[in-house]
């Protein structure tokens, strides 16, 4: 079993070269992949619609849309979501999307920030996602984000839980083995926000990131907290060069 497996390894995981890396798509059956590639039958997309909406919705004390600032999405947020999680000076530390679309509406738009997870922050992150599909991740490694950088490797290297696991040891060290009979993702963050068909919804990256230390049995950090954002800049930094999927589809 892979999960023995898992657990009598000691060795520490070795990175996936970057000729070797594939995405979670390239390992779905053909009825999931055709989802996704087809606008109409993706479910993603109908957070994306009401995503656009928002976006030209006028909200706060300011009564700003984001259109008022930004313009067109497909002009102004093209390769946008390709370089999230980026350093923010304010807060002298990276964010990731969510949390700059929530920046935005409280300092822009004097609008209290969305919740995380809630129907609204996931529409307009999808929406802004999508507007880099098909552009390749580069997010910014500088010495302002090192430091974020190495510890989101130390996080997802680290083993932890009642099971002793790390993130390290399933996707760098055992992806395309099966596990519960699916194959083991190399768990590259290309299409977030995505469509999973065991939520039945649209879900972050800081989601399936709870789910997985939950599945280690160990205590899961609060959505926006600074780990997570470190995870997802190390990542992303490790999918680089690979393409935005956003609205993905995954099982």
């Amino acid at each position: 079993m892979v999960v023995a497996a898992l657990l009598g390894t000691a060795a520490i995981a070795a990175e996936i070269p970057l000729s070797e890396r594939k995405s979670g798509y390239d390992l779905m059956g053909r009825e999931t992949r055709a989802m996704q590639d087809d606008d109409t039958a993706n479910p993603g997309m109908l957070w994306v619609l009401d995503g656009e909406a928002l976006w030209n919705r006028k909200a706060g004390a300011a009564d700003k849309s984001c259109t008022d600032c930004h313009g067109d999405a497909q002009a102004s947020m093209k390769g946008v979501a390709a370089r999230y999680p980026a350093f923010d000076a304010a807060r002298k530390r990276p964010i990731d999307l969510e949390q700059r679309i929530n920046a935005c509406r409280t300092d822009r738009q004097n609008a209290t920030p969305l919740p995380f997870e809630g129907k609204e922050l996931l529409a307009l992150s999808a929406y802004v996602a999508r507007q880099s599909r098909g552009l390749p991740i580069d997010v910014a490694i500088d010495e302002r984000t090192k430091p974020f950088l190495d510890s989101g490797r130390e996080l997802f290297t680290a083993r932890q839980g009642q099971l002793n696991l790390s993130c390290a040891q399933c996707h760098d060290d055992n992806w395309g083995q099966k596990l519960a009979g699916a194959p083991v993702p190399q768990g590259h963050a290309t299409g977030y926000p995505l469509y999973r068909l065991e939520w039945q919804t649209l879900g972050s990256l800081q989601r399936r990131l709870r789910n997985c230390i939950v599945g280690m049995r160990a205590e899961p950090y609060a959505f926006g907290a600074p780990e997570y954002v470190d995870l997802e800049l190390y990542l992303m930094w490790r999918a680089r060069g690979m393409k935005m999927e956003t609205p993905a589809v995954r099982p």
